[in-house]
């Protein structure tokens, strides 16, 4: 019985409790305008409280009304403190989402221009063999995105600055309203929120639609950065194509040429092959017999002609024999110790011997040396007629 009546002296301190604790908020949160039934209630729930008075307490317990009014006051006050939690946390939930998304966004920038850098500066970095770049060009690359940063940023003040006057205005007229006595009713509220939920819905399907458009975008970057390659190799292959095509043209036209002096040297062989054919055709063979004769005729005066070869080199054989002397003619003065000397081998002896007979004759012309002159030419003639 002990322990049963323990158990319930427990349960109904810790109800008790409760109830104590409901009610101590619900006196923080009155109003501490002069109410006569507020001060009595809370004069009432004093005395139950403190615990010298628990005979007093007993006889002075809280109507069934009075603990439905507290009840009352303590679900709307409940209900109003859940409000504001539940406004404060959307509030921060949205400013947590602002952030996600501002971070998404600076995270795709970031990203895009990291492709961008990649593909304008990185890229010509990494292919030292075609292109050298400066550390200008990467400087002026950077200065560039600044700036336009800096346009975009002041384009955002702008815009914000916009957006501000706007809020101003608004508040205006809403504070105009509100002293007009127009202010706006609970069916405004709900329309309100109806709309702005309507517009969450729509800003967050433009958020995802937006992410599926950076998304396409990437890949859209991806194959254009791959059909940009492919046609660098393909335009690398259009100019070794255009190479050797030109080099097969030039060896195309040498050919044409070599073709067309060929055809030339064979319309000339064949010219000359109807002519020896003509020829051929027209030429006609002698007898044999007077072959024959002519063939011994030729090899007779071909003898004759060396047997007067021979006989020719015997007599002038015996003129450079003959001719071994000096000449001497004392009677010449103009001629004094002339002496002519014919050389061994020499076979024009009658050229000299008739230069020195007109020497002679050249010189003197009188009279007295006529038989002198004539003797010469005597010698001369005798010589002459022996080698004849």
């Amino acid at each position: 019985m002990k322990t049963s009546w323990s158990i319930l002296d427990l349960g109904s301190n810790a109800a008790q409790r409760a109830e104590i604790d409901m009610f101590e908020r619900y006196i923080r949160g009155l109003d501490l305008q002069p109410q006569t039934e507020n001060y009595e209630t809370a004069s009432q729930i004093e005395m139950a409280t403190s615990p010298g008075r628990k005979t007093k307490a007993r006889q002075q317990l809280l109507t069934l009304e009075q603990k439905c009014d507290v009840a009352k006051s303590m679900h709307k006050q409940m209900a109003e403190d859940l409000k504001r939690a539940k406004d404060l946390s959307e509030r921060e939930l949205d400013n947590y989402k602002a952030t996600l998304e501002e971070a998404d966004i600076h995270l795709t920038e970031v990203k895009k221009e990291c492709c961008q850098f990649d593909r304008d500066i990185g890229k010509a970095l990494r292919d030292k063999k075609s292109v050298t770049m400066s550390a200008e060009k990467v400087i002026r690359y950077i200065e560039d995105k600044v700036k336009a940063k800096e346009s975009l940023i002041e384009k955002l003040h702008q815009k914000n600055a916009a957006l501000l006057a706007y809020k101003k205005k608004l508040q205006i007229q809403l504070k105009q309203q509100e002293e007009m006595g127009e202010g706006l009713t609970a069916l405004d509220f709900e329309q309100l929120k109806f709309g702005n939920m309507k517009c969450r819905k729509l800003l967050d399907e433009q958020n995802l639609r937006r992410v599926e458009l950076k998304l396409l975008t990437g890949k859209t970057l991806h194959v254009l950065n791959s059909n940009k390659e492919k046609l660098q190799t393909l335009t690398h292959e259009s100019d070794v194509l255009n190479s050797d095509s030109a080099l097969r043209a030039k060896l195309l036209i040498k050919f044409e040429e070599e073709t067309k002096q060929a055809e030339e040297e064979r319309n000339k062989a064949e010219v000359l092959n109807r002519k020896l054919r003509g020829q051929l055709a027209d030429f006609h063979v002698p007898h044999v017999l007077q072959y024959i004769k002519v063939k011994e005729s030729h090899g007779q005066l071909k003898k004759s002609v060396k047997e007067w070869e021979r006989k020719v080199e015997i007599a002038e054989v015996r003129i450079l024999q003959t001719l071994k002397i000096y000449i001497y003619i004392p009677e010449l003065c103009f001629l004094n110790d002339l002496i002519i000397i014919i050389p061994d081998g020499t076979k024009n002896v009658l050229k000299i011997l008739g230069q020195a007979s007109d020497h002679c004759w050249s010189q003197n012309s009188s009279s007295t040396t006529c038989s002198h002159r004539c003797w010469i030419v005597w010698f001369l003639k005798q010589q002459k007629l022996n080698m004849s």
